[in-house]
């Protein structure tokens, strides 16, 4: 007896319940406790591993018998802020961040619905340089997003230190500029030097994207996504230009950093949103 030999969609409700699971777990971790607790650490890493296998059966395609990748807004999204999450766990086994776990857990949760109610369609590569270009479109979301969440660390904390006016640890367990780290943070300096770090190497692999695109691309096309890829990597070197040559800190390096990451937020995810949900069509 043969048996057939056409694929066959065999997850079922699997996705659905590991993506119940890890809001659970993002839940969990994001959950304010009184009294210090183990439980969101662990509950963390646990929706982060869970959030990695929803993202091998969705973007991945494991399971399913259709070749390419589905590149909808919400899987990319929920890609971006998985990286993101992978550089925080990196980062807090040298500075542990529990305010920054919490708002992390909840973005965490959110982009698991936001990818299974708007999964998008399955996009086979053009080229077989394609996958390779959209590798480094998303490295550098993840590498913007963690400069942003870092720039947003920084803001926080030099309010906080000027609304104090002393010396005691700022937001975050972050210790004042110049002042030795203290057990549970850095220097606000070694902060801005780790977001500029981020923004260089966005802007590297950013650069390398676009240049890769240009390059293997059939015909150019001035769209929506060019003009906005374009506009934001053009905001991320005057920053870098400006804090080289100019000296730019503070508030107004963060508020270019801000703008960059949302004019490259709307290139890719934000069109792919207007066509998905808004307009409803799947193809641009």
């Amino acid at each position: 007896m043969i048996l057939p030999t056409a694929p066959v969609q065999t997850l079922g409700v699997a996705p659905l319940v590991l993506a119940l699971m890890a809001v659970l777990a993002y839940t969990v971790a994001a959950w304010p406790t009184r009294s210090p607790s183990r439980l969101p650490a662990p509950a963390l890493v646990a929706g982060w591993l869970l959030h990695a296998v929803l993202l091998a059966l969705d973007i991945g395609g494991w399971g399913r018998g259709e070749p390419g990748a589905r590149l909808g807004f919400g899987p990319v999204l929920s890609l971006t802020v998985w990286l993101v999450l992978a550089v925080h766990e990196i980062e807090s086994r040298f500075v542990p961040l529990p305010g920054v776990r919490r708002v992390l857990a909840i973005n965490g949760a959110a982009v698991v619905l936001v990818a299974w109610a708007f999964p998008g369609e399955v996009r086979a590569a053009m080229n077989v340089w394609a996958p390779v270009h959209w590798l480094l479109g998303v490295a550098s979301y993840a590498l913007f997003g963690a400069a942003v969440l870092h720039a947003w660390m920084l803001d926080s904390a030099e309010r906080q230190l000027r609304l104090r006016k002393a010396g005691a640890s700022g937001a975050f367990g972050l210790a004042p500029a110049g002042a030795p780290a203290g057990p549970m943070g850095m220097p606000l300096l070694r902060l801005e030097r780790l977001t500029f770090r981020f923004v260089e190497a966005g802007f590297v692999v950013l650069t390398g994207a676009l240049l890769l695109g240009v390059a293997t691309a059939p015909q150019w096309r001035w769209d929506h996504k060019t003009v906005f890829s374009l506009l934001g990597w053009t905001v991320f070197a005057a920053l870098l230009l400006g804090r080289q040559w100019r000296g730019w800190r503070g508030r107004r390096a963060t508020r270019w950093l801000y703008a960059g990451a949302v004019l490259l937020l709307l290139a890719y995810v934000g069109s792919r949103f207007v066509f998905e949900v808004l307009v409803g069509r799947t193809a641009a």
